[in-house]
């Protein structure tokens, strides 16, 4: 791993390691094999057919839960590089945060978790451990992709304002500092690029913006009032964005480690608040915008209407296949006497993309 890392970062020598013991790899390590097994599995694949906001196919500029991932994966790496932090354990965790996620983004989530009411409920954090450890199998002597402990424990502690993880396996109070650059790469992503995409969508515009703090002074930043083309000035405002929050994400998590002493990763995991934080100004400027989008972008008549249809299609398919397991897949019928029909069921919708599901819809 290039650069030496902090004494607070995530050694792979120290690591808890994986479930089923593996030979180590000539020229990679542990946690680069992690990145590299999320990457090469389906439902990573699949998260390209994923809804972020907009359902994909509607328009190609719009990002998926795909693009999204690799977006925070790319402001994680900065982070945890600058603070001496495990990048590699860091860009696994981040590309594998929503791994679990159902189709049609966080309606869908909502759905599936009213439908699974009576048998133990839906959460897509939870859902992306089940993947990793039980739901992909692309190795003849184990179920799952036998990632290392800590990235499995990103997963499983995912926490952000939009995500609050309900995994309860796993004792630690906390994740690792990377995980916590998780959290906060994922926030900052989701809140500058959704509003590019609302941007371009024409569903906000530079008037309405104008109110809210980090939008007005990073417009000013790049002197976007210059700029023509009304999509440029959205993008290069989102970019500088993200450079004020990531610039400041780094110095007070500097400060904030500095502070709690921690020495080490066993530290962290015990801690019942977050180490890698914003300032507090920065925090005050990111949840402004967090509940302007909220209010204006994902609660828009535009945006909702699709919420009504999502719970007919997931409800609609749902029953079908609880009424008639053999439309699935072989795998999936094989599962369901252990499992339970209707989480083999939630495990098999959860999996497929916006538009499988409407595809299997209409054929059945």
């Amino acid at each position: 791993m290039p650069g030496e890392l902090a004494c607070y970062a995530v050694r792979e020598n120290e690591s808890r390691g994986r479930k089923y013991a593996e030979q180590t790899h000539p020229y990679r390590s542990g946690f680069e094999r992690d990145r590299d097994r999320i990457i090469h599995c389906s439902a990573f694949r699949r998260l390209e057919g994923k809804t972020q906001v907009f359902t994909p196919g509607v328009d190609d500029y719009y990002r998926t839960r795909l693009t999204h991932s690799i977006e925070v994966a790319q402001i994680g790496r900065t982070i945890a590089k600058a603070l001496s932090l495990n990048e590699n354990l860091t860009e696994a965790i981040c590309l594998a945060h929503d791994i679990g996620h159902s189709p049609f983004g966080h309606s869908g989530e909502k759905v599936l978790d009213e439908l699974m009411g009576q048998f133990g409920g839906f959460e897509h954090n939870r859902q992306s451990v089940r993947v990793v450890d039980f739901l992909e199998h692309p190795y003849p002597g184990f179920a799952g992709l036998n990632l290392m402990y800590e990235t499995r424990l990103g997963l499983a502690r995912h926490h952000t304002p939009y995500d609050k993880s309900q995994d309860k396996s796993f004792s630690e109070l906390n994740c690792t500092l990377e995980g916590q650059v998780v959290d906060i790469a994922d926030r900052i992503a989701i809140s500058s690029h959704d509003l590019e995409d609302a941007m371009r969508a024409r569903l906000l515009v530079d008037d309405q913006l104008a109110a809210v703090e980090i939008f007005r002074e990073s417009r000013n930043k790049v002197n976007a009032e210059s700029i023509e083309d009304g999509l440029v000035r959205g993008t290069r405002t989102a970019k500088a964005i993200i450079d004020t929050l990531v610039s400041d994400c780094i110095e007070a998590s500097r400060r904030s480690i500095e502070a709690a002493g921690v020495k080490t990763a066993e530290d962290v995991v015990e801690m019942s608040s977050n180490v890698i934080v914003l300032s507090a100004q920065s925090q005050a400027k990111l949840v402004e915008l967090e509940e302007f989008l909220l209010a204006n972008f994902y609660l828009h008549e535009s945006v909702a209407d699709t919420v009504a249809q999502v719970r007919i299609w997931l409800g609609e398919l749902f029953g079908k296949l609880c009424a008639e397991p053999q439309l699935m897949p072989g795998y999936f019928r094989k599962m369901a006497p252990k499992q339970g029909l209707e989480r083999t069921v939630c495990d098999y919708v959860a999996g497929m993309t916006d538009r499988f599901c409407l595809k299997m819809l209409e054929k059945n």
